[in-house]
C-alpha cells in the first residue's frame, strides 16, 4: 500500500513546533491546576501582569468602530494605499531612509518573509541568518526549496560577529547571483539582542565591498517584528536611515507586522517595504510582489488594514498609540530587568538582552531541563542550544524567583553553563 503520494520536493516535510508543543502542555497543566499555580513562558504575545492578553485599547475601540464594508470587502492585490503609507511612515518614523520606497501588503511579517524568499533567491540557494533565529525561518526556507545557513550571531564576549558574517557572505556571493540575509534586528527573537548604530555601519560598509564592481545582489531582509517594544520610539529606528543611498544591487526589504506593532496578532496583517536608489527596481519590486500576493493569499486582511488607517490618521489616536505602546515597553522592561538581575545574583547565564519579548539561557540539553522545569509547573521553550523565556508574558510577580528555579533545574540535569 502507498504511504505517500506527495510531490518530490514536499516529501517528508511536517511541522514540528517546539513552541506550539511546549504552549500546549502548558494548557493542559494551567486546566488541571489553575493558572496561578503555573508560569507560562512560551508565549510570544504580550500577556498583561493578570495573565490576560494584550489588546491596544485604541486598536481595540478603533476596530470596534468599523463599519461592516471595511471589514468584510476586498482589498486591492498589494493593499489599500493609505494602508501602504500608514505602514511605512509607521515603520521608518523620522528615520526614513532615502531612495523609492514601495511597500506590499502581506499576511503578516512571515508573509513578507516568505516573499522576498521566494523572489529574490533560486530554489536551491542558501539563505543566510543568525545561527539564533526564529525557527519558522527554517520552514520557509525549506518549503521554497531553499537552504537556511547560519552565521554565528555573538562573539564569546557577546557582540557582533563579524568574523563569521563576513566569512558566510563572500562564500554566497562567490556562489550564487543573488544573496538573501535575514537579520532579525532590534529585538532578536530569541536572544533580545540587537545591533548598535555602529555594528550597523560595519555590516552595510562589508555588503559594499563584498558586491562591488560585480554582477551580483544583496537582498538585506531586516525584521523588525519588535520594533516597537525596542526603545524609544525614535531612537530605536535611527538605524533605517543607513538604508537609504546604498547601491542598486543591495536592496533593503523590511520585514513590517502589524501583529506587536498595533496588538493585531491573529488577524495576520503586515508589509513588505523596499528601499532603493533605482525607480526601475521599485517598480519591479512591486510588480513581481504584487503577482505572488495574487498567486498565493490574493489580497490581505480588510479590516487590519482600516484598523492602522484610521488609527494613523488621527493624531490624538496616534498619541495614543505611542502611549500605549511606551508603557507596555516598560512593563516588558521591568520583568526583564528582575529576571536578568536575579540570573546574575545565581549565577545563571545568559544571552545579551538589550530588548524584546525574549531572553536566552545558552546550554546544552535544552530538552532534559524544561522536563525538569515542566514538572514544577514551569513552561519554557527549549531550543537547539538553549532555552528561550518569553518575557513579555510572564508576569513581574511570577517572574521574580525564576531565575533561581532555572538554575536548579540545570544543575539538576548535569548540565554545566
Amino acid at each position: 500500500m502507498a504511504t505517500s503520494i506527495a510531490a518530490k520536493h514536499a516529501k517528508g516535510k511536517f511541522a514540528a513546533d517546539a513552541i506550539m508543543a511546549a504552549a500546549a502542555r502548558c494548557t493542559e497543566d494551567i486546566e488541571k491546576n489553575g493558572a496561578a499555580a503555573v508560569i507560562n513562558g512560551t508565549v510570544g504575545s504580550m500577556m498583561n501582569e493578570n495573565g490576560d492578553l494584550v489588546v491596544l485599547q485604541v486598536v481595540k475601540d478603533t476596530f470596534a468602530a468599523l463599519t461592516p464594508e471595511q471589514i468584510v470587502a476586498y482589498a486591492p492585490i498589494p493593499g489599500f494605499q493609505e494602508f501602504l503609507d500608514a505602514a511605512i511612515d509607521q515603520c521608518f518614523g523620522a528615520s526614513r531612509p532615502d531612495g523609492f520606497i514601495r511597500a506590499i501588503a502581506t499576511p503578516g511579517g512571515s508573509g513578507a518573509i516568505h516573499t522576498a524568499v521566494h523572489n529574490y533567491s533560486d530554489p536551491g540557494d542558501e539563505v543566510l541568518t543568525t545561527d539564533w533565529y526564529w525557527g519558522a525561518y527554517r520552514n520557509i526556507a525549506r518549503d521554497d526549496n531553499r537552504i537556511l545557513r547560519e552565521f554565528e550571531l555573538l562573539t564569546e564576549d557577546g557582540t557582533f560577529n563579524f568574523q563569521s558574517f563576513e566569512k558566510n557572505v563572500t562564500e554566497l556571493v562567490a556562489k550564487q547571483y543573488n544573496t538573501v540575509i535575514i537579520l532579525n534586528s532590534p529585538a532578536n527573537n530569541p536572544t533580545g539582542y540587537g545591533l548598535s548604530l555602529e555594528e550597523w555601519d560595519r555590516v552595510l560598509d562589508f555588503l559594499k565591498q563584498a558586491v562591488a564592481g560585480k554582477d551580483k545582489n544583496i537582498i538585506l531582509v531586516s525584521d523588525v517584528a519588535y520594533l516597537d517594544y525596542s526603545g524609544e520610539k525614535e531612537e530605536c529606528r535611527q538605524f533605517f536611515k543607513k538604508f537609504g543611498n546604498l547601491p542598486a544591487n543591495i536592496m533593503p526589504i523590511v520585514a513590517y507586522t502589524c501583529s506587536k506593532s498595533f496588538t493585531l496578532y491573529g488577524q495576520r496583517l503586515g508589509a513588505m517595504i523596499c528601499v532603493t536608489p533605482e525607480e526601475a527596481i521599485a517598480d519591479e519590486f512591486m510588480a513581481i510582489n504584487k503577482y505572488t500576493a495574487r498567486a498565493t493569499w490574493s489580497n490581505a486582511n480588510s479590516s487590519a488594514m482600516w484598523t492602522m488607517i484610521e488609527i494613523t490618521k488621527d493624531p490624538d489616536k496616534v498619541a495614543r498609540l505611542d502611549q500605549e505602546r511606551a508603557m507596555y515597553f516598560q512593563m516588558i522592561k521591568e520583568r526583564a530587568d528582575i529576571f536578568m538581575e536575579e540570573a546574575a545574583a545565581c549565577g545563571l547565564k545568559i544571552l545579551p538582552y538589550i530588548s524584546g519579548f525574549f531572553i536566552t539561557i545558552p546550554v546544552t540539553h535544552a530538552d532534559k531541563i524544561c522536563d525538569i522545569l515542566e514538572q514544577e509547573h514551569v513552561y519554557l521553550v527549549p531550543l537547539k542550544k538553549g532555552i528561550r523565556l518569553a518575557v513579555c508574558s510572564v508576569s513581574k510577580q511570577k517572574i521574580t524567583g525564576l531565575a533561581a528555579k532555572v538554575k536548579k533545574a540545570i544543575d539538576a540535569a548535569g548540565i554545566v553553563q
